[in-house]
């Protein structure tokens, strides 16, 4: 059967492959489009695999809310470029509302969860890495349904941090200005009580290391080691932290002022804590050149 351009087009428009992956894979099907689809799609899970190794550390966090919840979750890939196509953004608008709708329990069954047309998110996944060349990771997300007598505080800085604020008794517009404060802020959590006990212990014995070389009595150092933990664990603790647009107060004075609480918060920041790694590119181009890669 003869490769038309018509033909190439048509499997282009169905797959969103380049036009000679598309030539080539009509080319090996006999003209049989939907045999070249089909081969294309285990092509495209046998590139996710040798793919799923790669650092993905960029990406995007997207929001996608409702009147009873709000969803956001973190997809990373490879490089800023990818991250601000068109493909990688739909792809993770589209995740963000099956969450928003489906309310997973966790990342297998949201991965495991039916898009329009039939496909599971994995399965647009693996196609995404066949199309884009990259590696690609539904990393995290999380769900917070709005209470009765509270909002949702919603803030997205760009697309690479995203802050959710359960707020109980307040307005909308402090619950914003509570979750733009935790995006620059990074507070671990919202009460002193709630930071965990191993953060604790180990900056414990940090400030008992320092203090030990004062020569001062015991009973010095204990309260010395006390008042730097008090206030390290301000520091780290939403309601302990001084305001962004009012450092006078902390927090805590202004949630008190507006009768106000806070029940928890979510802050995603795209890529955070995965190692990323160190790219030479003079390095990349000569291993290029030479045909290692």
């Amino acid at each position: 059967m003869e490769i038309t351009a018509a033909l190439v087009k048509e499997l282009r428009e169905r797959t969103g492959a380049g036009m000679m992956e598309c030539k080539k894979a009509l080319v090996e099907s006999a003209g049989d489009i939907e045999a070249a689809i089909e081969a294309m799609r285990k092509a495209g899970i046998a590139k996710a695999a040798k793919k799923a190794g790669r650092i993905a550390a960029e990406g995007l966090i997207a929001i996608q809310q409702n009147a009873e919840r709000v969803a956001m979750v973190e997809i990373n890939c490879e490089t800023d470029f990818v991250s601000k196509g068109e493909d990688f953004k739909a792809f993770c608008n589209t995740v963000a509302t099956t969450v928003l709708g489906e309310q997973p329990a966790h990342l297998e069954q949201l991965m495991n969860s039916v898009l329009p047309p039939g496909k599971t998110v994995e399965n647009v996944r693996q196609e995404l890495i066949a199309k884009l060349g990259e590696n690609i990771q539904v990393r995290r997300f999380t769900v917070i349904n709005v209470a009765p007598n509270g909002c949702v505080g919603v803030y997205l800085h760009g697309t690479r941090i995203g802050v959710l604020v359960d707020m109980r008794s307040g307005q909308a517009e402090l619950a914003k200005d509570i979750a733009m404060h935790i995006a620059a802020s990074r507070p671990l959590c919202v009460l002193a009580e709630h930071v965990a006990p191993e953060i604790v212990t180990k900056e414990k014995e940090i400030y008992l290391a320092q203090a030990a070389d004062s020569g001062k009595p015991t009973h010095i150092i204990e309260k010395m080691v006390e008042g730097r933990l008090k206030k390290f664990l301000a520091e780290v603790t939403l309601l302990g932290q001084p305001f962004v647009k009012d450092p006078d107060q902390t927090v805590e004075k202004l949630l008190k002022a507006n009768q106000a609480q806070v029940a928890h918060f979510e802050r995603f920041e795209v890529g955070e804590g995965i190692e990323k790694k160190t790219e030479n590119f003079a390095e990349e181009v000569r291993k290029q050149v030479e045909g290692l890669v």
